[in-house]
């Protein structure tokens, strides 16, 4: 089981964000391959560290996280949350984290250490629709994307504004003397490498758009508004980079029998005056196809059956919710003759007068009761 993110730095949810990244910092330092040479099991640490920072110091990525858990980066690529796990690559980290240390501190960290940095290319988003079923029972979709890759035939060539390093330093005399600082290179984009010669159907960063087919394995419960990542199916990168990563939003369509409500389920189900009393099967329509339920005679309107497990999968594989079915009595518009008669002849019936008894509740107990 994946190891939780907060519990990887030490830290509480309630952790503020100054505290989250002096813990990650800290981790950083402990796990840092430069003081742990040849020490796989810290270069994991050091990882974990790494992806559980960039999740929870993205307010928005730690929302997703605090209510959904590791799942909500997970599913759309099989596992591993921010970078994939254990396949991420630590140039990766340190080109992205660089600056928690203020641009230096360890080698390759401030991308100053002599070594190439490598860019990372642009992220892709789509939007992918899901009906309710799809939702209940998780699936797996293949989308054609639209993607820029390198072109074959490329060559690169050292950048020499840079000598490679993909940042220029800057020297300026201020009031407190010298200051130097370093920025990313303008000629090459922080990548360190320039194009010597490319293929005529190139563009200037010697990249073709192509078609992809992209397998998107989306797990069940998700909810719509919810974003999914699939690592390195973006744009890929110039040179010796990485490719970006495709971002899926979650489109919910929507059900004609069933609305949702969290991982609940909500059906109308209409019978007659004589179904009502006399008592009746009916099939209701659940995610996972019908499902056949008794009505005993006499039933009333508004009665709310709970059908247990038969709503939506929790995220986190925390069972499913429940099918509500709300039972309508229908009142017919207009009557036949014989059928007034009936009616007006019930009117003083004893039988047809409403005698409430003491456990029928409520309207409004039968609400508190749909969300307790």
């Amino acid at each position: 089981m994946k190891k939780d993110f907060y519990e990887i730095l030490g830290i509480t949810k309630s952790a503020s964000e100054a505290e989250i990244k002096k813990a990650y910092r800290k981790k950083a330092i402990e796990f840092h391959p430069d003081k742990n040479p040849g020490n796989a099991e810290a270069e994991e640490n050091f990882k974990k560290a790494a992806e559980a920072y960039e999740i929870l110091s993205d307010p928005q990525k730690k929302a997703k996280y605090d209510q959904y858990g590791h799942q909500a980066f997970d599913g759309a690529n099989g596992g591993g949350g921010g970078f994939g796990g254990s396949h991420m690559n630590m140039d990766d980290i340190f080109s992205q984290f660089g600056d928690i240390f203020g641009g230096g501190g360890f080698g390759g960290f401030g991308g100053n250490s002599g070594g190439q940095r490598r860019v990372k290319g642009s992220n892709l988003r789509i939007k992918v629709k899901l009906t309710l079923e799809e939702i209940a029972n998780g699936v797996e979709k293949k989308v054609k994307v639209k993607r820029k890759i390198q072109a074959q035939g490329v060559k690169y060539r050292t950048c020499s504004a840079c000598n490679g390093q993909g940042q220029v330093l800057r020297v300026t005399n201020t009031i407190l003397g010298r200051m130097q600082t370093a920025t990313t290179c303008p000629t090459c984009g922080g990548s360190g490498q320039t194009i010597d010669s490319k293929p005529a159907n190139a563009d200037a960063q010697g990249m073709i758009m192509e078609d992809e087919t992209v397998s998107i394995k989306i797990p069940a419960g998700v909810v719509d508004g919810m974003q999914l990542k699939v690592s390195s199916k973006g744009n890929d990168a110039p040179g010796n980079g990485v490719p970006g990563d495709l971002i899926v939003a979650i489109e919910e369509l929507e059900h004609e029998f069933l609305k949702r409500e969290g991982e609940n389920l909500h059906y109308d189900l209409y019978i007659s005056f004589p179904e009502a009393a006399l008592g009746v099967s009916k099939d209701i329509e659940a995610v996972n196809g019908k499902v056949r339920i008794k009505l005993e005679e006499g039933i009333q309107s508004g009665k709310i059956l709970r059908l247990k497990g038969k709503g939506i999968p929790s995220l986190n594989s925390y069972g499913s919710g429940d099918l509500l079915v709300h039972v309508n009595v229908w009142t017919p518009k207009t009557l036949t003759k014989e059928q007034r008669q009936f009616f007006e002849s019930s009117l003083t019936d004893e039988n047809f007068i409403p005698h409430p008894e003491k456990t029928d509740k409520s309207f409004f107990e039968k609400v508190k009761d749909m969300f307790s």
